[in-house]
């Protein structure tokens, strides 16, 4: 990577003084000046016509200055303000105001992209920094006309490697372009799948995931080898390394390439979508998110559970809501043999409708299922559509209005029966419900 490097301007202190004291500093002031207000005013005009405030935008940002279209507006102007300049007068401050310009664009750019392409990662803030301080320091060396002089230098420095020969300029220009390839290359990810994921819910952003990791991972593996091929390195010497790669993968690397290839076909073919509860393993929860090598499972506890793909796809999986989002729940109630049937089924379908989240179509159901040993047994069954919501506090509130239903009628709810058999002098054995007095018994004779 090469760039246009202007005379050094400063060639003494003396002169650099002499060039700010000038009076016609004051018009390149004004025309800085003007430069700044044309871009916000500008971007301005932008954000409020696209309707953007998306913090994940990479332009624009929340606010005017903190996307990376102001400096790159900005260094638009400022260009062509100094090439109008030029024909006129001597310039002293844009040529210090372009390279702080060009910095201040590569730091916004490659802080920005970072951020939205992976706005989790922590390794992001220490790359961030570097950026800043390579593009300030580059910034210090145009301005003061040291550039050219280190470069030349670094290309002294070089030694032979195969048929190529290789100095620290060119590693340090190929790594440059190598960064700015994969930054282009993340930059364009990020928008794509912004695109595809916005205002998509269900299958429909299962599917949009998909396509977003695969282009995402296609504009990497491009990007990546465009920058080999700019530090030097011959692309075809890689071909051993590949049938290495695929070797390593196909024993050592088996199980974390399935996890991968799962990972696709999980989201290409929609047999599971983010959002929906499912039980895998005895752990039943909502997918919140489904990565190319495990699948994030959160319970109605808070706690989520890591998924490797390869078991979505070779196990049984319970899809509580793939055909259809409905939940079906119920709970049991016992009543007296001697309640009214018919007024205890009203009360608990009635009860049934206590909580907000029960659906009225379907609408609950009350079922006589067993004669149990202390009283009947009742059924009741009602439909939620929000299952993610968990059902514990579900339960709670229904079973407190059909406690208070039951109660406010008199209709006995039974205590377990149970009876005591005793054994009374002599080797008999005598039974006694609950509630009648126990007969003595005799002590022993010694």
């Amino acid at each position: 990577m090469t760039m246009a490097i202007d005379k050094p301007m400063l060639d003494d202190v003396g002169l650099w003084v002499q060039a700010f004291l000038s009076p016609t500093v004051l018009v390149e002031l004004a025309a800085l000046a003007g430069c700044v207000a044309l871009a916000w005013g500008l971007v301005a005009l932008l954000q409020r016509g696209l309707h953007r405030g998306d913090p994940r935008s990479i332009l624009f940002g929340v606010r005017i200055v903190d996307g990376a279209l102001f400096p790159l507006v900005l260094l638009g102007l400022a260009y062509v303000a100094r090439t109008a300049l030029h024909h006129w007068m001597a310039l002293a401050a844009f040529k210090v105001a372009i390279p702080v310009l060009v910095a201040l664009v590569v730091i916004r750019i490659g802080v920005k992209v970072l951020q939205v392409a992976y706005p989790q990662a922590a390794w992001v803030r220490p790359i961030e920094r570097t950026i800043s301080w390579l593009a300030w320091l580059g910034m210090v060396l145009w301005v003061t006309g040291l550039l050219p002089l280190v470069l030349d230098e670094l290309d002294q420095i070089h030694w032979k490697v195969g048929g190529a020969t290789l100095s620290v300029r060119t590693m340090i220009e190929g790594a440059l372009t190598a960064g700015a390839v994969l930054l282009i290359a993340l930059w364009i990810s990020a928008v794509i799948e912004a695109r595809l994921l916005r205002s998509a819910t269900g299958a429909e952003l299962s599917l949009r995931m998909a396509v977003s990791n695969a282009v995402r991972a296609l504009l990497v593996f491009v990007g990546l080898m465009m920058a080999l091929s700019a530090v030097g390195i011959d692309l075809t010497a890689l071909s051993v390394l590949g049938g290495a790669v695929g070797v390593g993968i196909g024993f050592g690397l088996q199980k974390l390439a399935a996890n991968y290839v799962s990972g696709f076909v999980i989201l290409a073919e929609r047999s599971m979508r983010i959002g929906d509860n499912v039980r895998v393993d005895n752990f039943e929860g909502r997918i919140t998110a489904i990565n190319a090598r495990y699948t994030v499972v959160r319970s109605s506890t808070g706690r989520e559970s890591i998924v490797p793909n390869e078991m979505l796809i070779t196990q049984r999986v319970e899809n509580l809501s793939l055909a259809d989002p409905r939940v079906w729940l119920s709970t049991v109630v016992s009543v007296g043999y001697n309640s009214d049937v018919d007024l205890v089924t009203r009360l608990l379908a009635e009860a049934a409708h206590a909580s907000s989240r029960v659906l009225h179509e379907p609408a609950p159901s009350v079922a006589l299922s067993a004669f149990g040993a202390d009283g009947l047994e009742f059924t009741v069954g009602f439909w939620i559509a929000d299952p993610e919501n968990g059902a514990l506090g579900l339960r709670s509130e229904i079973n407190r209005a059909i406690l208070s239903a039951l109660r406010a009628h008199q209709i006995e709810i039974p205590y377990p029966q149970r009876v005591m058999h005793v054994q009374v002098e002599g080797g008999r054995t005598a039974a006694f419900p609950p509630g009648a007095p126990a007969a003595p018994v005799a002590a022993p004779v010694r």
